[in-house]
């Protein structure tokens, strides 16, 4: 059953049984106040059929006329019957020919005044002492008029509760439909959802509600499910290209090598260029097992000198690129050589600060670079600047992510690896980490270095 159902259903029976509930309080009113008229109304009947019968030879004639004529105005519905001390009918109006057993008419001269029901008829009877003896006055009307009343007032309340209930279903049945209209709009979006297109964001409700923040946190939900893709996109891609050219060199070769016998300085050569590519993977390897580690082992907590790390990590910079000598410029801005200390893991910092560096070099286009060593308050703080390509807006936001590389890199080899890792490491070592890039004017990153 939908939910839709489900509400048009439980709103139907809520008011089902709302309406029960009151119908029969209203019911049981009726009845109770409905009997305590007709016996105050049966009371006056009681006393007047006494007066007129009675006390006739009390009263003066003009006072008996009076009285028969309200007598005869309250008789028309109902029965008399005057009974004197042996149980005789001594007065009445005959319009019935029922009398009352004996045994009610000793209880109402024992409790003077008493109201029942029986036959179909209520009664009250009155003890009425006279001159002229002691007398039992009953008066008697019947419940047809009653009853007639109360089951057109039950036929009313059945029928305005099967109205009600029919009004009820259709008008919740209508507005669950508008209710849920929104519901039916974030189905038909997610199921138009596929692995290619999981960034898409579902279009958020008008209405400030519960639906609303599901909506947006689902919409959180498919993004960080679209970078999931990416990264694992990316990553296949980066093994298959990282680990495909080694393997094909180191297959290549010993294919050739095995096809005729070789001298020893071919044996040699050989051995250096499989040993190379065996280093290339063993790197690659590496890089993995570090980017996955970094994400539960601790830093080891040893102090290292900024500066000396900055230098080992230029010479690696050279060697590599030795290009880049003439473009690469250091400033060193700190005056006292004691506030060069930082406490952390200066491996895994020296490899962060060798993937940044060699991210600039890599993406400046032949522009120089710049790196600034200086002293900010408490704080050491360590500036890459590039004047290369640059990071468009909407890729700056996915730099952090492994394996995601820029859709304007080129042809320049690389895996999406380094800033990621290096992002990892600062964190790790508590060093704070800022890229600021704009697309034509390259790229700056800066890192924060608590002081000793």
């Amino acid at each position: 059953m939908t939910i839709r159902n489900r509400l048009t259903l439980i709103s139907s029976l809520t008011f089902g049984v709302v309406f029960t509930l009151a119908a029969f309080a209203v019911y049981y009113t009726f009845h109770v106040s409905s009997e305590r008229i007709i016996f105050s109304e049966l009371q006056k009947t009681g006393l007047l059929s006494a007066m007129f019968y009675l006390e006739e030879d009390e009263l003066s004639a003009r006072e008996h006329n009076r009285i028969r004529t309200d007598f005869e105005v309250e008789m028309q519905q109902t029965d008399v019957k005057v009974y004197d001390s042996t149980n005789r009918v001594r007065y009445g109006n005959g319009h019935s020919m029922e009398q009352v057993v004996p045994a009610a008419l000793q209880r109402i001269r024992d409790e003077g005044r008493v109201r029942f029901k029986t036959g179909g008829y209520y009664y009250y009877g009155l003890y009425y002492p006279d001159n002229q003896g002691d007398f039992v006055v009953v008066v008697a009307t019947s419940n047809v008029f009653f009853a007639s009343q109360s089951n057109q007032l039950l036929l009313m309340m059945g029928i305005a509760l099967a109205v009600g209930l029919l009004t009820i279903f259709l008008l919740s049945y209508w507005l669950s439909r508008i209710a849920y209209r929104p519901i039916s709009a974030v189905i038909h979006q997610v199921n138009q959802l596929q692995a290619d297109n999981l960034e898409t964001a579902l279009t958020l409700p008008k209405t400030k509600d519960e639906l609303h923040e599901l909506v947006s946190t689902f919409n959180g939900l498919l993004l960080r499910l679209a970078d999931t893709f990416v990264i694992q996109k990316n990553f296949i891609n980066y093994v298959s290209h990282e680990f495909k050219t080694p393997l094909a060199s180191i297959t290549g070769n010993l294919e050739v090598f095995a096809q005729r016998d070789r001298s020893p300085a071919e044996y040699k050569e050989v051995s250096q260029t499989v040993l190379a590519q065996v280093s290339q993977l063993e790197r690659i390897f590496n890089n993995l097992m570090i980017l996955a580690g970094l994400r539960n082992n601790p830093a080891d907590n040893t102090a290292y000198r900024i500066d000396e790390l900055l230098w080992n990590v230029l010479d690696r910079i050279f060697d590599k690129w030795p290009e880049a000598k003439p473009l690469l410029r250091v400033e060193v801005l700190v005056p006292n050589p004691d506030k060069l200390l930082a406490k952390g893991n200066g491996n895994q910092m020296q490899m962060a600060v060798y993937n940044l560096i060699d991210n600039a070099v890599k993406y400046a286009n032949g522009h120089p670079v710049v790196v600034t060593l200086s002293q900010q308050d408490k704080w050491l703080q360590l500036t890459v600047q590039d004047n290369g390509t640059g990071i468009t807006p909407e890729e700056l936001k996915h730099v952090h992510q492994p394996f995601y590389r820029g859709s304007n890199v080129g042809n320049t080899k690389g895996s999406g690896i380094g800033l990621s890792l290096a992002v990892l490491i600062c964190k790790q070592n508590g060093v704070s980490f800022s890229l600021a890039s704009e697309i034509g004017r390259g790229t700056t990153v800066t890192l924060g270095f608590s002081q000793l």
